[in-house]
């Protein structure tokens, strides 16, 4: 046997019942970002590794992106994440938007990483953000966004939380225990880690990243207060406009969420599976205010959200929230072909049924009418039709419902209409 190529490694192939989710989950994201204003767009598949240089972490840039040179001597990339081409494409019409801007996106990233559960190299990511406000209220119509996306797919506040905390909040913290500013990124790091670490390795790092005794203690208090949150400026505003919203039950504050790229400035969050074996974030997101001047842009406020295909398909096929009947088929319809001699009438045929708006497939050559019969059944279409001589010389149509095996002739300029109300409706109905 020969050996077959395997695809890149990191990749996935959709065959058409996995693209049937994708596309699903495409749709789900479309209706609830559409039913808050946000509008679709897109970005190249392809940016100057320059672009990400200018405002992403050394860790994107240097270990975690596809770069190669092109024909030109240019350094690209593809894209790892989508905020800086936004962040570009918002600078270069500037003056000629309206803000605040609602956009959102669903399309393909690549980042070279470790393939493991839940993580791709290729992979699938919805965006959604809001540029142009800068209230706390805006950032909870954005998490209201995600919640009703959750909702919307089926999943409970039993499933899944948004964790929200404030980067302001914990700068003012930082101040009060008097960590500088040099060491904070690292601080930040290390308090993403600590559910990821024992208590006692996660203690014991501290003293690496330069923290005395005191300065941990007070972090495990800040840690463990869960009304922190009223100390913000922002957040008692944020909570209450998540609760106008009607979303309560799916937020709720945690201050180890800090989120590692370096450019959030305020709210900040992320969705976990509650209580589950999935130990990744299912996305996250949160308020960045100076994005735009780092690719040559005014100063702009912007706030928004990524979520991978990959988790969230994890975790809704884990609770059985991926759906079952969905569309698979080719072709409601599959006309056969009688012989060679009435093979372009079978053609024409199918091209009047697509005219009233079915989906329609020919057998594409001449073969014995029950290995027709049994593709069309592979194919999952309703509706075989036969077209042979005396249908011809009577200007008629014999329709097969694939379900009942039952048959029936009808006038030709009747076959759309009896298709559509005695097979295709009866069943859905």
């Amino acid at each position: 046997m020969k050996s077959i190529i395997q695809p890149v490694k990191g990749t996935r192939d959709f065959y058409p019942e996995q693209m049937a989710i994708r596309t699903w989950l495409y749709e789900k994201a479309r209706s609830v970002a559409e039913s808050f204003g946000y509008q679709e767009y897109e970005a190249p598949m392809l940016e100057s590794l320059e672009l990400y240089a200018a405002r992403s972490g050394e860790e994107l840039v240097k270990e975690q992106s596809y770069v190669f040179p092109d024909r030109g001597g240019s350094e690209i990339t593809l894209r790892p994440e989508l905020t800086a081409s936004l962040a570009r494409m918002i600078a270069q019409k500037q003056n000629e938007l309206a803000f605040p801007v609602r956009w959102w996106s669903f399309g393909p990233f690549w980042r070279y990483e470790r393939p493991q559960k839940g993580r791709t190299r290729e992979f699938f990511q919805w965006n959604v953000d809001m540029l142009g406000a800068e209230s706390p209220e805006a950032d909870a119509e954005n998490v209201a966004v995600l919640a009703t996306f959750f909702k919307q797919v089926g999943l409970n506040p039993s499933q899944v939380i948004i964790l929200v905390n404030n980067r302001r909040l914990m700068d003012s913290q930082f101040d009060r225990f008097g960590i500088v500013k040099d060491i904070r990124p690292g601080v930040s790091s290390w308090i993403d880690r600590r559910g990821k670490m024992s208590p006692e390795a996660w203690e014991n790092y501290s003293d690496e990243i330069g923290l005395s005794s005191t300065q941990l203690k007070s972090i495990k208090t800040m840690l463990d207060d869960k009304e922190l949150w009223k100390q913000s400026d922002e957040l008692p505003r944020f909570f209450s406009a998540i609760e106008a919203l009607g979303i309560s039950e799916y937020i709720r504050f945690d201050s180890s969420i800090v989120r590692g790229l370096q450019y959030y400035t305020g709210t900040v969050f992320e969705a976990w599976e509650v209580g589950g074996e999935i130990k990744r974030s299912i996305l996250g997101g949160g308020r960045y205010d100076n994005l735009l001047a780092d690719v040559g842009g005014e100063h702009l406020a912007g706030v928004g959200f990524a979520m991978g295909d990959v988790v969230i398909t994890l975790l809704l096929q884990k609770n059985d929230l991926l759906p079952k009947n969905l569309i698979i088929h080719p072709a409601s319809v599959l006309v056969t072909v009688f012989d060679q001699e009435m093979l372009l009438a079978s053609f024409k045929l199918a091209a009047e049924l697509r005219r009233t708006g079915l989906k329609v497939a020919v057998y594409p050559e001449t073969a014995k009418l029950p290995k027709q019969f049994k593709y069309a059944d592979k194919i999952k279409a309703r509706v075989a039709l036969v077209l042979g001589p005396d249908e011809i010389a009577n200007n008629q149509v014999t329709i097969k419902d694939l379900s009942t095996g039952n048959q029936q002739t009808v006038l030709r300029v009747d076959a759309a209409k009896t298709i559509r109300q005695q097979v295709l409706e009866s069943k859905s109905g």
